[in-house]
């Protein structure tokens, strides 16, 4: 009766170990951080949304989006204000695209549909990020963390370049002009 104890018990510990709750999340360094929370992942992955928002040559207006919580995991959300023309949008998710590859992310995917294309990747420590084009052709960056430690999740900090559209939901469709990134849009 005791050995089959310790067969439950060693089977019990490498599921656990093997279903990503509470495992070590690589950090941006590259180190490991002994079981990162679910706010840490949050700010985690607002500082792989507001890196890839920077890399956009000419910049874009974006505000925050919703933020929304599992039972362990977190996703942080930017929309993107600015019109990107549909003869544009190919060229944005190209931009992204070879970001996220400079920085080392896995490409999952990607969507070349006309209308609502998008690339999703994977950073090594676990976390999603994707782009997508949705409703009126507007863009949509979102972050999803690995499963962490539960914790309460505070609002990002990090300002939007353009009204912040606090209380408001959903967010309005696109209505900033680019000379670049609008052109050809009516």
């Amino acid at each position: 009766m005791k050995r089959m104890f310790q067969i439950v018990a060693v089977a019990l510990t490498l599921g656990f170990s093997l279903s990503g709750c509470g495992n070590p999340v690589q950090t941006a360094a590259g180190g490991k951080k002994g079981a990162m929370d679910m706010q840490g992942a949050a700010e985690r992955s607002d500082d792989m949304l507001d890196a890839v928002l920077k890399a956009i040559e000419p910049e874009v207006q974006w505000a925050h989006g919703p933020t929304t919580t599992g039972s362990c995991d977190v996703t942080r959300r930017r929309t993107v204000m600015t019109i990107v023309s549909a003869g544009r949008r190919e060229e944005f998710l190209d931009t992204v695209e070879k970001f996220w590859r400079k920085k080392d992310y896995r490409i999952k995917g990607i969507n070349n549909d006309k209308e609502f294309p998008a690339v999703y990747a994977q950073t090594k420590a676990g976390f999603g990020i994707s782009l997508s084009f949705r409703g009126e052709g507007q863009a949509f960056f979102e972050a999803d963390s690995p499963c962490v430690k539960e914790s309460k999740v505070a609002d990002p900090t990090s300002e939007p370049n353009g009204p912040s559209y606090e209380g408001v939901y959903p967010l309005p469709r696109p209505n900033v002009r680019s000379d670049y990134w609008s052109a050809g849009a009516s």
